[in-house]
């Protein structure tokens, strides 16, 4: 996936068509791993690729609704809040800004956590 910076602080991470049509891909933006997940109602979220719990990409987990689970140790994550909603994580991950324009994805990374 290709990034292309914004004047008003987004990055065009890809087109909705490059992503899965319910799941999880892996992207960078600004030197940022992050995962750009559509939920089977059609949303697009963003957030950290990186499990807090065991340092693994998230993007290669399950999704369940607006969960997403970490494939190693079963932690869970609310895609809308970053925080963990299982077990064995604890703590939460960063949830950045989605903007789509046509058939664009935009992402504005938030601070980290």
């Amino acid at each position: 996936m290709s990034e292309q910076l914004t004047d008003t602080g987004f990055v065009r991470v890809c087109r909705l068509d490059e992503l899965p049509a319910v799941g999880a891909a892996l992207a960078e933006v600004e030197g940022r791993r992050v995962s750009v997940v559509r939920t089977d109602d059609g949303a697009v979220h963003c957030v950290d690729d990186t499990c807090s719990h065991a340092n693994v990409s998230l993007s290669e987990g399950e999704l369940d609704g607006c969960t997403l689970e970490c494939w190693l140790h079963g932690s869970r994550f609310d895609l809308r809040t970053g925080e963990p909603t299982g077990p064995p994580a604890i703590v939460p991950i960063a949830v950045h800004t989605v903007r789509i324009e046509g058939d664009d994805v935009y992402v504005a990374l938030s601070e980290e956590i």
